[in-house]
């Protein structure tokens, strides 16, 4: 009984630290969960392939600058492995109208749009409203803003 106590010790011990250092690995140019997932466990590649948003498979998985991505299939994972840039959300997932305005917010998956090939997302419904009324400029002042914000903590924003 004591050594299957001390067995489950050590495995639990040992799932913990890669989720803790899988967490760590995620930069901060990257929304990630605290377990290192990006855009909540959905599929990148489905904006492109399927026009709107996928969860991802827990099972079918990538690492990227030190997030994890989830793919609907391994085809997806794929062309993702291929060209991550091609896929990823602009601004490491964050809000593009927060990045506009200098600060790192959350990004919801589920509220986005590709522009010139290059998918953005925004925090709420309200604020991609705002988004949507001058998406030039804000992809301008988010472009400009990205370069001094990228490599901070959004805490610290």
């Amino acid at each position: 009984m004591f050594k299957n106590l001390i067995r489950g010790t050590a495995a639990t011990l040992v799932v913990f630290a890669g989720l803790v250092s899988g967490a760590l690995a995620a930069g901060a140019d990257v929304n990630a969960t605290i377990t290192g997932l990006a855009l909540r466990g959905v599929d990148p590649v489905s904006y492109f392939s399927n026009g709107a948003p996928q969860a991802g498979d827990f099972q079918i998985t990538e690492v990227h600058n030190g997030a994890t991505y989830r793919f609907t299939s391994e085809e997806n994972r794929d062309l993702f492995k291929a060209n991550p840039a091609k896929y990823l959300p602009q601004y490491g997932g964050f809000c593009a109208f927060g990045t506009a305005m200098g600060v790192k917010v959350d990004g919801d998956p589920d509220l986005w749009k590709i522009v010139d090939g290059k998918l953005y997302l925004n925090l709420s419904q309200s604020i991609q409203e705002r988004w949507n009324k001058d998406i030039p400029g804000h992809i301008t002042n988010a472009d400009t803003n990205w370069r001094d914000i990228k490599d901070v903590s959004p805490s610290d924003l």
